[in-house]
């Protein structure tokens, strides 16, 4: 049986891409809370995301969309760790390095294919508190196939396993970071779990000729 922990972790960072961020732009269009929950509705018209309902209800606090968008939008076909083609999760890391050393790892095998490692991306964080009992994997060495360094080996487990705990009713999975050693991260199975989400520091990466990476905070 997989322990579960108590944690109240309250700054956990979630990078996403420049082009998928997006900030509140309407708020200085609006004069309270109210007016602009109307613009967003305007807005929503013409995006066939924000056109389907909610996941977190009626919740329209600053970054519902990007929760929206985390379970929603899945890497096709393998999926994630956690998570396969069909539904997303929200993975984020407890501090910045991790965060950065996983989405690092991901722009670097997709560059791997291409052989050509001139390149660099901008990410924003986005911050989130999480606060209750969660699955924890830490030190469980039945679940260390789950924790493979190759996706091919580790994808498969990890979402065997995700489904199970997500049909048990599971919040979601604190694990160690496969990419970052000594780092710490946490899956989210659940929308309404993510608490607090607000926007963080702008990074760059870059890759100039190696696989290694580079971070700057812009």
């Amino acid at each position: 049986m997989v322990p579960i922990c108590e944690i109240a972790q309250q700054r956990t960072v979630r990078l996403v891409p420049t082009a998928y961020y997006k900030p509140p732009v309407l708020a200085p269009l609006a004069d309270n809370d109210e007016e602009r929950a109307v613009l967003e509705r305007y807005e929503g018209l013409t995006s066939e995301r924000a056109s389907k309902p909610s996941l977190l209800g009626d919740f329209e606090g600053w970054g519902r969309h990007h929760i929206d968008a985390a379970f929603r939008y899945t890497r096709r076909p393998e999926g994630n760790r956690f998570n396969g083609p069909e539904r997303g999760a929200w993975y984020a890391g407890f501090d910045d390095r991790t965060a950065l050393t996983e989405v690092a790892f991901h722009r670097t095998r997709e560059l791997t294919f291409t052989r050509k490692f001139d390149d660099w991306a901008e990410y924003h964080a986005l911050h989130a508190s999480f606060i209750g009992r969660f699955h924890d994997i830490r030190g469980f060495d039945e679940a260390a196939d789950c924790l493979h360094s190759d996706p091919a080996v580790g994808y498969p487990r990890g979402q065997e396993l995700a489904l199970a705990l997500r049909s048990g009713g599971s919040r979601g999975l604190v694990y160690p970071s496969v990419r970052h050693a000594g780092g710490t991260c946490i899956a989210a199975f659940q929308p309404t779990v993510i608490q607090d989400v607000t926007p963080g520091a702008k990074w760059k990466l870059e890759w100039r000729g190696t696989p290694e990476w580079s971070a700057t905070a812009v």
